[in-house]
């Protein structure tokens, strides 16, 4: 089968085939998306003020028998191309069907939902690539419970690296809190990520600015129509996310304490700085259209100045030309042996004078 390769900076749309559950009744496991994990690694860290502990879960029925000996863990999953491993689990942790379908559905929306005993939660972490100038995103989900937090990632991307290393090295309250500030810490790690791949789509936007200002090529609309989508992409993953952030803050502190609420405000006014950042982004790109069409007219314009300044100065020769060219039998200079380089003369004289004038009034 011959790989279809996308030109430089295209990103592949529609990728995710939601006819794969044409048929299906609710609550049926399929994986809806591309598997961006070449095999599907769950792995536990139970933890408490007096230590860690951390197992990797190497099979679908050591997911169902996990029995972690501290007071809270973390059951983290790369991969979710094996519905048999989210069945498990959720036979463990007794997670609804539809929520299970839910985290297999990797086009979710940022939503948080309350099963009760659990909250469910899904949200989108971005990357940026310098050296595509792409962005890519994933859905990660979580189930926060009491006294764990299970979370569901498309790939291992290290963006919860910061996470482990502060549970091991029990930095912080991490270790001393609830599974409640566990799951703050996370959702705070998936909001700083945006800040990160906001900040190289604003810089894109400036160069491209510039550029436009200073050479407009057509080369330059497949970058601003790539800005406008990556945007766009944003957009659609921070809006929700704020939503979220402000559900968990009004909702009853059955799964947040008041002390990891404090927290989450940290967390909403950073959704909030977000927004306002990327709808500035937003604008600029806008502009952007109007300054390369304005860019691109003025140096046509200058173009046919150019040209209606060349015209004007040959003009008149072109028509002093023109009159000696005529078959008259008699005619001024017409038998006088100088009368050419008279000719030559006037001219040159009423073209150096045009050209004077309009060098003066800075056409040229």
């Amino acid at each position: 089968m011959v790989k279809k390769v996308l030109p430089k900076g295209r990103v592949k749309k529609n990728s995710i085939k939601h006819s794969k559950k044409v048929g299906l009744p609710a609550g049926s496991l399929v994986h809806i998306g591309e598997r961006k994990a070449e095999e599907t690694r769950v792995t536990l860290i139970a933890y408490d003020a007096a230590g860690i502990d951390e197992t990797l879960l190497e099979t679908p029925a050591a997911c169902r028998e996990c029995r972690p000996g501290r007071e809270k863990f973390w059951l983290n999953v790369h991969g979710l191309h094996e519905p048999e491993v989210l069945k498990e689990i959720g036979r463990r942790f007794n997670i609804h069907p539809l929520a299970l379908e839910d985290i297999l559905n990797t086009d979710q929306r940022p939503k948080a939902d309350d099963y009760g005993d659990y909250l469910y939660l899904v949200a989108r972490i971005f990357d940026y690539h310098p050296e595509t100038q792409e962005i890519s995103s994933e859905q990660v989900s979580f189930v926060i419970g009491e006294n764990y937090v299970l979370s569901f990632q498309e790939r291992a991307t290290g963006n919860f690296a910061a996470v482990r290393d502060w549970l091991r090295g029990d930095r912080g309250r991490i270790r001393q809190l609830g599974a409640d500030y566990l799951a703050y810490a996370l959702l705070d790690q998936v909001t700083d990520r945006y800040f990160s791949v906001l900040e190289q789509i604003s810089d894109r936007a400036e160069s491209l600015e510039e550029d436009l200002i200073e050479n407009p090529v057509a080369e330059q609309l497949t970058a601003l129509h790539q800005l406008k989508t990556d945007t766009l992409s944003l957009r659609r993953a921070i809006w929700p996310l704020r939503d979220l952030v402000n559900t968990l803050l009004r909702s009853e502190q059955r799964f947040f304490k008041p002390d990891t609420q404090l927290y989450l405000r940290d967390v909403y006014d950073h959704t909030v700085h977000l927004i306002e950042s990327l709808e500035a982004t937003r604008d600029l790109i806008a502009s952007m259209l109007d300054i390369y069409l304005s860019s691109l007219s003025n140096r046509v314009n200058k173009e046919v100045r150019a040209l209606t300044v060349v015209a004007l100065i040959f003009m008149p020769t072109t028509l002093i030309t023109g009159i000696f060219g005529m078959n008259f039998q008699f005619m001024p200079l017409l038998a006088d042996h100088n009368g050419f380089f008279y000719a030559l003369l006037l001219m040159g004289i009423i073209a150096t004078s045009i050209g004077f004038i309009f060098w003066r009034r800075r056409w040229l």
